[in-house]
């Protein structure tokens, strides 16, 4: 049987509400290391970041019917290894000391979270999801710095207006693939053409609940070995 896919959209969080409350949650459920890493974070930022992790803590647990102050972070990175001491990479749980069967990955823009998961997958299950504000990618070096050749040329055929989201689109299938592959920008994404890959795919308004402005894509690969 495939994999379902499940996605969740978190509205933005606001710092002119309940910040007292974020951090005291915080600070309750989530990591050290996650603790850490906002501590060294401009506030507002701090803010947002502790937002999203608990958000995707709350994610797992009710996907998976525990007690979100049950279970204890561990991600997993290429180049530093994995482990709780860890706080950046691919996000994963553990429950009484076992690795929970639950693929995850989180994107933040304009303010938004987006959740992405996928429940009881085998070894070879991998997944990235992301999403991106038009307004990021409307700058003059952007197809230089981020588009294949053959992308840019597709681009040119856009109308002018619609560029800034065509862009977008774009963007989000490449950081949505690099996650899933674990290679992150260390691959320069201007040698990823990203308009035909197996397991990436644009993810609608209406699957996500995130605005219609925003592009989102995810990328998910069910086989063995690297894409």
């Amino acid at each position: 049987m495939t994999p379902q896919l499940v996605v969740h959209a978190v509205p933005p969080f606001s710092l002119a509400g309940d910040a007292a409350g974020l951090v005291q949650d915080s600070e309750r459920l989530l990591d050290c290391a996650e603790l850490r890493r906002a501590r060294a974070m401009e506030p507002a930022a701090g803010h947002r970041f502790l937002a999203s992790r608990l958000a995707q803590r709350r994610f797992a647990a009710d996907l998976l019917g525990l007690a979100v102050t049950s279970l204890d972070a561990c991600y997993s990175c290429p180049q530093c290894g994995s482990g709780a001491d860890l706080s950046h990479g691919r996000p994963g749980y553990f429950y009484r000391g076992t690795r929970l069967p639950l693929a995850l990955s989180l994107s933040r823009a304009a303010g938004w979270t987006l959740l992405a998961a996928v429940q009881d997958f085998g070894p070879d299950v991998r997944l990235g999801v992301d999403i991106e504000d038009p307004a990021r990618t409307d700058f003059s070096g952007f197809a230089g710095l981020a588009l294949t050749t053959a992308e840019h040329r597709d681009i040119r055929t856009v109308p002018p207006e619609g560029r800034p989201a065509a862009q977008a689109k774009l963007w989000a299938r490449k950081e949505a693939w690099l996650k899933m592959t674990g290679d992150g920008l260390r691959t320069s994404p201007s040698s990823l053409d990203v308009r035909e890959l197996p397991g990436l795919r644009d993810l609608a308004p209406a699957e996500t609940g995130l605005p219609a402005q925003l592009a989102a894509a995810v990328a998910l690969s069910l086989t063995p070995g690297r894409p």
